[in-house]
């Protein structure tokens, strides 16, 4: 997809017929709305984009400032309405529908990419200063030296939420309170239902294929374990011991799989040693898939580095995998001893 949004239309255009610089506004309209929340579901997930390129935001003149953004349109939507009232320029980088947090650390939001799309608006000739304001939360992605060398422009870092631009624009400082990067828990949550949609048909195939295979406790029991890994985990992030999202996953994982292990305890009809090997199973299976879905969710969050994340994986998926293949392994001999007639 490379079209502009409903929310943009063309000033000027060249030979060709492509724009040379577009238009903007602050209104988020209802389609805009749509858009966030499909985007929020993850579907379609590569299409909520805007076309790169230079756009104008109210009147701007020569001396107005210049703000860089992604071309995902939550990014995009996020900046021009909290510039309200403001004349403007927003320089959009093709980073392939990605936020800017996540474009920076891809590359896409990125020195290379930023110098590109100042030299192919002319931006040097639309604007009289050579100063473009850059996300802080693009900072991984991008060199300021290297900016300032290769095209002239000098990037200056803005807050890290959009709401705070204003203020920002009168002071021409960034304080304290606006570089910190804060992630509340309705920050946490609103990324649930991304995570959610890539492990719900999945998991709802397998809750169905235990509710035969093994009885409505097992089937419970997975349920349990993808809500408490997609939705759970992001809430209750800070307040888990330990630092590795996996080492946090199977803390929570042990925790939502105590009820489980009661009930298999309490089953009086079973061999005491059934018992214990029924009550094992949810222990062993439920923190690794916990851990692994908490494991996603560090794409999604600040709290975290690719170095980190590259040594979680190494470290801890084979002990996932160890856990949880023991644990099928157990459910799958206590399911043959039960048909058999052992149990």
């Amino acid at each position: 997809m490379s079209e502009p949004c409903s929310c943009c239309s063309c000033q000027g255009a060249v030979s060709d017929g492509s724009c040379t610089v577009k238009s903007t506004d602050s209104i988020i309209t209802l389609t805009n709305r749509i858009d966030h929340i499909l985007a929020r579901w993850g579907y379609k997930r590569s299409d909520h984009r805007v076309q790169p390129g230079l756009y104008t935001l109210g009147t701007p003149n020569t001396d107005s400032p210049v703000f860089a953004s992604a071309n995902y349109t939550l990014s995009f939507d996020i900046l021009r309405s909290s510039l309200k009232g403001h004349d403007a320029y927003i320089l959009v980088l093709d980073t392939k529908g990605i936020n800017v947090w996540c474009a920076a650390g891809k590359g896409t939001f990125g020195t290379d990419e930023l110098v590109r799309r100042i030299e192919s608006t002319g931006l040097s000739e639309i604007v009289s200063h050579r100063k473009i304001i850059v996300p802080q939360l693009g900072a991984p992605g991008v060199s300021a030296p290297e900016v300032q060398r290769r095209s002239g422009f000098r990037v200056v870092y803005g807050p890290v939420r959009a709401a705070d631009l204003p203020e920002f624009l009168k002071t021409g400082t960034a304080t304290q309170d606006m570089r910190r990067v804060r992630f509340t828990a309705y920050d946490r949550l609103v990324l649930t239902p991304v995570e959610l949609v890539q492990v719900i048909l999945p998991g709802i195939i397998a809750t169905v294929a235990l509710w035969f295979l093994a009885g409505p406790v097992a089937s419970l029991a997975v349920f349990t374990a993808v809500i408490t890994g997609t939705i759970l985990f992001p809430v209750l992030l800070p307040i888990i011991p330990t630092k590795d999202f996996s080492t946090k996953g199977l803390i929570l994982g042990m925790l939502v799989a105590i009820p489980f292990v009661l009930t298999y305890l309490s089953v009086q009809t079973l061999p005491g040693w059934a018992q214990v090997a029924g009550a094992v199973v949810p222990l062993l299976v439920i923190p690794p898939v916990v851990a692994y879905l908490a494991l996603n969710f560090t794409g999604s969050t600040t709290y975290t580095s690719r170095t980190g994340v590259k040594k979680e994986i190494f470290r801890y998926i084979p002990v996932m995998v160890g856990l949880a293949g023991t644990g099928v392994v157990i459910g799958v001999a206590l399911g043959v001893f039960r048909v058999m007639g052992m149990i």
